[in-house]
């Protein structure tokens, strides 16, 4: 008598997605039961970095599974947390930043915007500590971060919304048109207006995503655009998280996107999917030196709840060793071949059913003409790749799939990559 439940009692995507029989992952590449194997062209949901089965990650966990394998931080003194925030904060260039350490990117959102609003009561007695957002953003799955950000697919209906929503149009042509020209530094402006149309006293910082990700698909940020932001939010005494779940540790090819602009750093960051790579759920809210003193201030409200699984040891024994893959890598090389993959995907755009590709680093989004996303997956995948589908942006809704290949990928990877992607156009035309 066969016991195992039938498929559709778990509960997920309901996208029409592969659903491949994996027997075996090294790497990029996943080995399928039949013999075959895939490459991972889009790190699992952009989150494999360091690719699976990595020895690294496994040493670690093993060192630290006979010491316990349980203990928060207010149970066992946080030795291996500890170790943690000191090698993730070099590891992005913020080496004096306090971290809460969380279960994943939706907590991570929902502990910052709390922190936030700490600092922001403590710092400016505001009255009310709103959190605008962009009108082209994901920042997780709860019922908050849902109705905070602007993914259309993904928004509760507007009477499920909390009165909630987003604030400002993202600097990108779906959702910020100027005509003929392209949106530039200046499309900040409608983050001031965003804040003061609120007043400032009711505004505690600035929600928004560095370099957009799979709600539109890898835009880019006009140059001197996030520098501005940081200048408004100063001037109206608000802060500025940016929203690094997908983007941050090297996956734009610097440690956090916003490394692309001077000028350009927040108060907070929040990080999640390159750090616990697929082997963990992990998130870190990283908060700036000369705010950290305020969140315990006699005036500040207790801190936000952070779950019974936040800073797990055997979580942080992973988090370990994907810095450890991290930090052995060639990041002149490294960059190079995002460069050349970049380079390989816009010449996409000569075929007649791609009608874009943007993005930088590890990240690229390839927009493809109505009615080609789902074939072109299939052809890809006859051809060994496999790529994930960004939710479209503009009216009517563009669709693609987002290109981010695990940060390991070696250029032959790259190359396989990049002629299967080629292959699979071709082929619809």
């Amino acid at each position: 008598m066969d016991l195992t439940p039938r498929r559709e009692r778990l509960l997920t995507s309901t996208r029409p997605m592969p659903d491949f029989e994996v027997v075996a992952a090294s790497g990029p590449w996943l080995h399928r039961a039949d013999g075959t194997r895939i490459f991972d062209g889009s790190s699992g949901l952009l989150c494999a970095n360091v690719g699976q089965s990595s020895p690294k990650v496994l040493a670690r966990i093993e060192q630290q599974f006979p010491k316990y394998s349980f203990g928060g931080a207010a149970v066992v003194q946080p030795h291996i947390q500890m170790e943690l925030v000191g090698r993730l904060c070099e590891a992005v260039g913020r080496p004096d930043d306090s971290i809460a350490l969380v279960t994943c990117g939706t907590l991570g959102v929902e502990v910052a915007v709390g922190l936030a609003r700490n600092i922001a009561r403590v710092r400016g007695g505001k009255r009310r500590c709103d959190i605008p957002t962009s009108d082209l953003s994901y920042h997780g799955m709860s019922a908050l971060t849902l109705a905070l950000a602007g993914n259309h697919a993904r928004r509760p209906r507007p009477e499920d919304a909390l009165d909630l929503g987003p604030a400002f149009p993202a600097p990108y042509p779906p959702t910020h048109s100027h005509g003929q020209a392209p949106c530039d530094a200046s499309c900040a402006d409608e983050v001031a207006k965003a804040i003061d149309s609120r007043g400032a006293e009711n505004v505690a910082a600035v929600l928004l995503e560095p370099v957009n990700g799979t709600t539109g698909g890898a835009y880019v940020p006009p140059d001197g655009y996030l520098k501005r932001v940081a200048e408004i939010c100063r001037e109206r005494d608000v802060l500025v998280i940016h929203d690094e779940v997908l983007t941050g540790l090297w996956r734009t090819g610097t440690p956090l996107a916003s490394n692309h602009w001077a000028g350009a750093e927040p108060d907070l960051v929040i990080l999640s999917k390159g750090l616990g790579a697929g082997y963990t759920g992990m998130a870190a809210v990283l908060v700036a030196p000369e705010l950290a003193p305020l969140i315990r201030h006699e005036d500040a409200d207790p801190l936000p709840a952070m779950g019974t699984m936040a800073a797990h040891p055997l979580q942080a024994a992973a988090c370990l060793g994907v810095l450890d893959e991290l930090e052995l890598m060639d990041f002149d090389a490294f960059r190079a071949r995002g460069e050349r993959l970049g380079a390989a995907l816009r010449a996409l755009t000569d075929l007649p059913g791609v009608r874009e590709v943007r993005g930088l680093g590890h990240l690229y989004g390839v927009e493809l003409a109505p009615g080609l996303l789902w074939p072109l997956m299939a052809e890809a995948e006859k051809r060994g790749a496999f790529f994930y589908p960004f939710t479209g942006a503009g009216h009517p809704k563009s669709e693609g799939l987002v290109v981010a290949p695990p940060l390991i990928s070696t250029d032959e990877d790259l190359e396989f990559l990049a002629a299967a992607l080629r292959d699979a156009a071709t082929a619809l035309h």
